[in-house]
């Protein structure tokens, strides 16, 4: 691939970290945008943007990925689009796409830049430019979600991801991306918060070992943000929540009554999923 102009705006965790993955591993030139001048700064000094981007090098790059909340990353793309070059690329790294996608893909046809829905699968518990790192995606899957997008920027932001690290990269929808999100990643975050939330987490130290730890983990969660997923795609989420309920139901009512049988058929049941997975 040759080399490409590729502007990040929105320097947080991932932002930062595609940034970082980009200028480490690609021969790209990366630019960047953030609302925080010090994390601009911070981002030139390590070496993770080449320079602050402006909104005068908009119709001069080849990529523009928006690193925002959904709707700051529409809005952005409303914003600017017209000034893109009709062969730049606008992807983005939102988790979640039925909120976007649709939206932007109608930009791109009414201001003549090329949209390809993208969703780097990769995360920490903390936030911000501090803790982004180069090595973030490695091994990790790329959620590749072309939207109708030509084959040749479809093939672009594949071989952009294997480049950066990714150990795969999937392609799929926005409604079969948001059933699945609501499984993989926001139910757990969910569960997590509404475990720490028990009067008995406090005094957790001392009795808890990686039981509490695998599951309290991304309950260190940016409210807002997930705000924003979790109603964005509520009607999904409410699904997967209702099913964990009935589980969790379905246990409780075997502890309760002291059904030994029921409650070792349902454990056994879990653990044949597990098992069966190979994981």
């Amino acid at each position: 691939m040759e080399q490409k102009t590729i502007m990040i705006v929105g320097l947080g965790l991932i932002g930062g970290s595609i940034a970082k993955a980009l200028s480490a591993f690609t021969p790209h030139r990366v630019l960047g945008m953030d609302v925080d001048p010090e994390v601009l700064d911070e981002a030139v000094a390590c070496g993770a943007i080449e320079r602050q981007g402006y909104e005068e090098d908009l119709p001069k790059i080849d990529i523009l990925w928006l690193c925002l909340y959904p709707q700051a990353a529409v809005e952005f793309a409303r914003k600017h689009g017209a000034a893109l070059k009709r062969s730049c690329i606008v992807t983005d790294a939102c988790g979640i796409k039925n909120a976007v996608c649709p939206q932007l893909k109608e930009l791109s046809k009414e201001l003549g830049f090329v949209f390809v829905g993208g969703h780097p699968m990769a995360g920490k518990e903390r936030n911000g430019f501090a803790v982004s790192e180069a090595t973030l995606f490695r091994g990790a899957s790329y959620l590749l979600v072309p939207c109708g997008a030509p084959q040749w920027a479809e093939s672009t932001m594949e071989e952009l991801a294997l480049q950066m690290g990714f150990g795969r990269v999937v392609k799929t929808t926005p409604e079969h991306h948001d059933e699945m999100i609501a499984y993989t990643s926001q139910l757990p975050h969910a569960l997590a918060c509404a475990y720490v939330l028990s009067p008995r987490c406090p005094g957790h130290r001392g009795y808890s070992a990686g039981s509490y730890r695998d599951v309290s983990r991304v309950a260190r969660i940016n409210e807002t943000l997930w705000t924003e997923l979790f109603l964005e795609n509520r009607e999904a989420l409410s699904r997967e929540l209702s099913t964990l309920m009935e589980n969790l139901s379905a246990i409780q009512t075997a502890i309760d009554t002291e059904d030994a049988e029921t409650l070792k058929g349902l454990l056994r049941q879990g653990r044949e999923v597990k098992e069966a997975l190979g994981e």
